[in-house]
């Protein structure tokens, strides 16, 4: 088993920014890779940004955040950053860590195992 503790949401104002953090209790493996997710009420859970421990290569996709976001990672420290500027209100979310990737579609929530307990993020005026 894998724990995942998230910290860093709450209420930001539009165009601002905020920083996720997740630590992890363990590392399941050096290929691992730790992803973001969000969700919004009434909303599929989306894909963010994802990164490989291992590598520290960041990994956007098809993001709807993608060009206001960077994610990290500190090996030494089992945690995992995500980092959103120039914030939206359509930013506002839970959102999620997890780890335990079991396949290459690291975009794909289905294919971690292993999750936070998520953090509301609201993006308000």
């Amino acid at each position: 088993q894998v724990q995942l503790v998230e910290s860093g949401g709450g209420l930001v104002q539009i165009g601002g920014s905020l920083s996720l953090s997740c630590v992890a209790s363990r590392r399941t493996s050096r290929d691992d890779a730790m992803g973001w997710f969000r969700q919004a009420p009434g909303k599929e859970r989306e894909f963010v940004a994802a990164i490989r421990w291992a590598s520290n290569s960041p990994f956007y996709g098809d993001s709807p955040v993608r060009g206001r976001c960077t994610v990290a990672v500190d090996g030494s420290k089992n945690t995992a950053y995500l980092h959103i500027y120039r914030l939206k209100p359509e930013d506002t979310a839970v959102y999620y860590c997890a780890t335990g990737l079991v396949s290459e579609r690291i975009t794909n929530s289905m294919d971690y195992t292993y999750w936070g307990q998520g953090t509301q993020v609201t993006v308000s005026s």
